[in-house]
């Protein structure tokens, strides 16, 4: 019996559901924030504009949410039928064979019972001996500004089908209640994994300032108690949202099952704060036998840690892929104008593109990259090699609809000498301060160099996606920005510098960028993923066919393009059923 779930772990699967939520440190967790005046205001006109082009989002409102079984790659995300803002959320459904071209079926679950009456929230996704999935979800059984928190499970219909298309909630829910947790901060169940004798999920919480996951057992998978202790925990870091729990290999690329043991596998811990709207994650090291996960000290543990992407990138989740062993990481990214205009608009939010996810050869951090399958969406191509860039020069990339485009560069430079100092008043400042302060028009030695992105003909607006090089006493620092400041001349919109420090040594003195530009978002992948940054962006000059993307460099240090390819991105199929 052992082996044999053992064996049917490998289909363990992981869904991406939940939230941009509202943050506090309040006794009362309310952070999904509703807007009752809005919540129901339906799109009459869907407007197009800034509308992706080949990130998946729904034909209108607003979402945010992955399974693989027999055959098919499964999207539950938390959807509102009736307006762009946060309410009425149902655990929309659609189904794909490739992760890019989708097929939307009715809506998996939706509030009906006593123990989800006032909400389905998040939840993941487990497939039990005899091939029978399992899904648990965050149930709310009282209305806000309570919201009292519940974790219940749903079953398919027809085991046989499928596409799973419909879903039955039984009466012996919930399994798991608050007693001694925050029953108001008590959430996003994790993907389960099995030990020989036991399931085990975690449930993010918090206690006052404190960050938890608790850890909970079960030997049937319907009566679950909780440990002793958290599995980890960590003071003034705020509620830990969508926790996600999984093994890497130390030694290979491809991905682990949840629940695979042995030599050379680390562990990653990731959680969403709801405090700051960023994720963090550690590597370290799990002790099976006594429920311990003990992080690395190679990286912070708490705020300023490692993070998958250094952008606007929350509620991510990974599940393991046994059709092509691998882990696939999946992100959503909200809106970054008003609730006012998400409801002019008709929609809100966004799926980021599939990353495939592994352990670095350094053993410090994970590294992540497109998912192979985006390249099927690629049309015309240009190809560029050994453009310099001078100190000043911009370079047009033409050819392609950069609107709506996968641009993939390395730069390369003859030395490090003109690196400029770093400064030590900047210390303790995070990279996304530096950004702020030396930003893609600040001349400087070594960078800023890289892409300008959606911008206008005269750069009345562009978003810069760049590296600058500084010269530390005990290494570089390499920072790397996607600055939305100059991304719209729209007036009210939140546009963040975004950046984080991307760990290489430069001994080949080459680096490469690649951007994944759709309409009102970028995705760049730093270094061949060691550090990501995706923004939301509204121009309103750089739009279809008035926009333009350019290399620059306002760096002393001349730059050389080794090679560019660039292509123009088609539109996947997403299909109602």
């Amino acid at each position: 019996m052992e082996m044999a779930l053992v064996n049917i772990s490998k289909y363990f699967l992981s869904i991406l559901l939940l939230i941009f939520l509202d943050a506090s440190f309040k006794d009362v967790e309310a952070s999904h924030q509703v807007f009752p005046e809005l919540e129901s205001v339906s799109a009459v006109n869907v407007q197009l504009i800034h509308r992706t082009g080949y990130h998946f989002q729904p034909i209108k409102h607003w979402i945010n949410g992955p399974m693989y079984y027999k055959g098919f790659y499964h999207l539950f995300y938390q959807y509102n039928p009736k307006g762009a803002v946060w309410g009425n959320i149902v655990w929309a459904h659609s189904v794909s064979k490739d992760l890019i071209n989708w097929v939307a079926l009715e809506p998996a679950i939706f509030p009906s019972k006593p123990f989800d009456k006032y909400g389905c929230w998040s939840g993941s996704a487990t497939v039990l001996p005899g091939d029978k999935p399992i899904i648990l979800y965050t149930g709310i059984v009282t209305p806000a500004p309570v919201n009292t928190q519940v974790q219940n499970y749903a079953i398919p219909a027809n085991y046989s089908d499928p596409y799973l298309r419909e879903w039955i909630k039984p009466d012996k829910n919930p399994l798991v209640s608050a007693r001694t947790e925050n029953s108001s901060a008590f959430r996003d169940p994790t993907t389960a994994w099995f030990d020989g004798v036991h399931w085990k999920i975690l449930v993010g919480s918090r206690r006052k300032h404190r960050g938890i996951a608790y850890l909970y057992r079960s030997r049937n998978f319907r009566k679950w108690a909780k440990a002793k202790h958290p599995l980890h925990s960590k003071d003034r870091t705020g509620m830990w949202e969508c926790p996600d729990f999984y093994p890497v290999a130390t030694k290979t690329t491809n991905g682990l099952d949840t629940s695979k043991t042995g030599q050379d596998i680390k562990h990653v811990l990731k959680v969403s704060l709801d405090s700051t709207r960023y994720e963090y994650y550690t590597i370290g090291t799990y002790n099976r036998a006594k429920d311990v996960y003990v992080p690395d000290n190679t990286s912070v543990d708490g705020w300023a840690g490692l993070r998958y992407d250094y952008g606007n990138f929350y509620a991510s989740k990974t599940f393991f892929d046994p059709n092509k062993q691998r882990r696939v990481l999946w992100g959503w990214a909200n809106e970054s104008d008003s609730k006012t205009d998400d409801v002019q608009k008709g929609w809100a939010g966004i799926q980021l593109i599939p990353r495939r996810l592994w352990l670095d050869q350094n053993g410090k951090q994970l590294t992540q990259w497109p998912i192979e399958e985006i390249e099927v969406l690629r049309g015309q191509k240009v190809h560029m090699e050994k453009q310099v860039l001078n100190m000043g020069d911009q370079v047009e990339v033409k050819g392609i609809t950069v609107a709506q485009a996968d641009v993939d560069a390395t730069f390369s430079f003859k030395s490090l000498d003109k690196a400029e100092l770093f400064d030590p008043n900047w210390i303790k400042l995070d990279a996304l301060d530096v950004c702020d302060l030396m930003g893609s028009t600040v001349k400087g030695g070594l960078g800023p160099f890289g892409f300008a992105t959606l911008a206008s003909q005269k750069l009345e607006e562009y978003t810069p996606v760049f590296f600058r090089v500084f010269r530390a006493p005990e290494k570089l620092k390499v920072l790397m920005c996607s600055d939305a400041k100059w991304s719209s001349t729209a007036e009210g919109l939140y546009k963040p510098s975004f950046a984080g420090f991307v760990d290489v040594e430069l001994s080949d003195k080459k680096i490469s960028l690649r951007s994944l530009i759709d309409n009102s978002v970028v995705e760049s992948f730093g270094a061949q993923g060691k550090t990501c940054i995706t923004s939301r962006v509204y121009p309103k000059r750089a739009i279809y066919n008035n926009a333009h993307l350019f290399l620059f460099n306002n760096g002393t240090e001349t730059i050389t393009v080794d090679s560019l390819d660039a292509w123009s991105m088609k539109a996947p199929s997403v299909m109602n059923n």
